[in-house]
């Protein structure tokens, strides 16, 4: 029991995916300039990230090696086309609000470094708890990017006037430099307290500590191998 405990709540504070591991940095900070569009980034991608780490991890004896990176990808792409139709179907104004960043789950670097770091190595149980863990991490950090954006942006939360009218929104807030600025300011903060409490820090953000390091290390030698061929 403890063991599955700590494949779920891995990914909330020691692997935080987002601030941890920097990864899925493209939609944190595209869709963040609202609360309520960090939520449904975030379930959207948890929602696919434990079917395909259950998926895959119930196919892992099954997908040939040489093709299992091909097969994550189908597999990944097929959940995220019922999430997708899901959304448009029940929350339209959260289809309109993600826009292109729903489909582009497909090729979140989150869900194939599960994929590929753990479902595939692992039952189907963890592969669940772990994606459900890695997928609450996410959405805890898009919601709080959220917030902050669009309280400063905007003087509300998810979409409640707080200082609207009495405070002038400070608008870069909303523009990429201000989801820049309060991702920064996250990482910093998490760093903070994971070296307050002994943990590893993010400092060198180069392929070494990338989760997908072995994805591409096999890509290289394959490209290496058949050019040698030729």
């Amino acid at each position: 029991m403890n063991k599955n405990l700590k494949h779920l709540t891995n990914g909330i504070i020691t692997e935080n995916p987002t601030l941890r591991l920097v990864l899925g940095t493209c939609p944190t900070l595209a869709v963040t300039t609202a609360a309520l569009n960090g939520v449904g980034m975030g379930i959207a991608a948890t929602l696919v990230l434990v079917c395909s780490n259950a998926a895959i991890s119930l196919l892992r004896n099954v997908i040939p090696d040489k093709v299992r990176i091909p097969a994550f990808i189908t597999i990944i792409a097929g959940f995220v086309s019922v999430v997708q139709m899901l959304v448009k179907a029940f929350t339209p104004s959260i289809d309109k609000a993600l826009g292109i960043y729903l489909p582009l789950i497909v090729v979140n670097c989150i869900i194939l470094a599960r994929a590929e770091m753990f479902a595939s190595k692992n039952p189907v149980v963890p592969s669940i708890l772990d994606g459900l863990g890695m997928g609450i991490g996410f959405t805890c950090t898009l919601t709080l990017m959220g917030m902050i954006r669009e309280f400063f942006g905007n003087g509300t939360i998810f979409n409640l006037a707080i200082t609207k009218g009495h405070i002038a929104p400070m608008i870069i807030f909303l523009l990429p430099p201000g989801g820049f600025f309060v991702f920064g300011v996250l990482v910093a903060a998490s760093n903070a307290l994971a070296k307050k409490n002994g943990k590893p820090v993010v400092e060198n953000l180069g392929c070494e500590n990338c989760p997908s390091k072995a994805v591409c290390d096999k890509a290289n030698g394959c490209q290496q191998e058949n050019g040698g061929n030729k």
